[in-house]
């Protein structure tokens, strides 16, 4: 498979695997959100590359999808919204785009001969654990409207291998930092902030834990994923297997930044009450299994590659450090 297709391309977690697969020798077509202004996302970062074809469109467009399709191995398909916050506010959006781009995915896959799907899920999908470490059996708990978006697009993207025997997989990262996060995410909230020379830091809960994995470690996942044909028909987590408070992890930020910023509690930045998932922590006993993948990052490891990103005065003005992001 060494023609590919990611879309959500010009985002996080797409725009490091894009790098990734380009080192690899992949040739890659890079979807990038249309925008009247041409700008291509996190994709600018890339030095120009031969094997690197940027499109842009919308993956709810169906005929667009199946156009940008045709002569491809492989399709990364990470394009989705992804704020839990906004979700609250924009349901119906998540649903079209969530949901809707996947099926027009999958659909083309199929009509184009049986294309290789890698589809993103979260480990959102699992709610707070009934049980630790989550494995893949753990039941499904919608806690929000982004949640329950991404349950049914894995159960679509599943629908085609269970019907049609398209070779899909499920990848579930967990939760994913590093450099170009967006604001939305609690990590890059602190260490703009920080960097920014700002004293106190208004926050949610700090009380639920996750299961963090360097952005580098989760895009390995998704090759190692791809690479694999006895991950067909799974659905696979992309973990650390290990747990951390998010009140721990912003400890080791302010070590690491050498910061005496001051975190305040702010009851609006808090999820409603059934919607905060108290508790991530990620098996990785089948993505280990099946293709020998395990993260090479430590949370200190990477939160200080994190931290050296983020205090580049070119990277930091890319952000309003000042402005909450749903």
């Amino acid at each position: 498979m060494k023609h590919a297709l990611v879309t959500g391309a010009d985002g996080f977690i797409g725009s490091h695997l894009t790098e990734l697969l380009l080192e690899k020798g992949y040739r890659v077509r890079a979807l990038s959100y249309y925008n009247s202004f041409n700008h291509w996302g996190w994709l600018e970062e890339i030095p120009a590359n031969s094997n690197l074809e940027v499109v842009t469109g919308d993956v709810r467009d169906p005929h667009f999808v199946k156009h940008i399709m045709q002569g491809v191995d492989v399709v990364f398909h990470l394009a989705a919204l992804i704020a839990i916050p906004y979700s609250y506010h924009a349901p119906d959006s998540y649903v079209d785009t969530n949901i809707k781009g996947t099926l027009n995915v999958c659909q083309a896959a199929k009509e184009l001969g049986g294309i290789r799907v890698i589809h993103t899920s979260t480990s959102e999908v699992y709610g707070t654990a009934q049980y630790v470490p989550i494995d893949e059996k753990h039941p499904k708990q919608p806690q929000s409207p982004y949640s329950a978006s991404k349950i049914g697009a894995d159960a679509i993207a599943l629908s085609f291998y269970n019907a049609f025997n398209l070779p899909v997989t499920i990848a579930r990262p967990f939760n994913t930092y590093g450099p170009r996060q967006s604001a939305r995410a609690i990590i890059p909230t602190i260490m703009t902030q920080i960097a920014s020379g700002i004293k106190g830091i208004k926050l949610g809960d700090l009380t639920p834990t996750r299961d963090f994995n360097y952005v580098k470690d989760t895009a390995q996942g998704f090759l190692a994923i791809a690479k694999c044909d006895n991950t067909i028909g799974k659905e696979i987590n992309i973990s650390s297997n290990f747990e951390i408070s998010m009140s721990d992890t912003l400890n080791i930020i302010k070590d690491i930044l050498h910061s005496d910023v001051k975190f305040i509690t702010d009851e609006q930045r808090k999820r409603p009450e059934n919607s905060e998932v108290f508790r991530l922590w990620g098996d990785n006993t089948l993505i280990r299994e099946l293709t020998g993948f395990k993260p090479q990052y430590t949370i200190r490891t990477g939160l200080e590659e994190t931290c050296r990103w983020f205090q580049n005065a070119e990277n930091l003005k890319k952000y309003k450090a000042s402005i909450y992001n749903l």
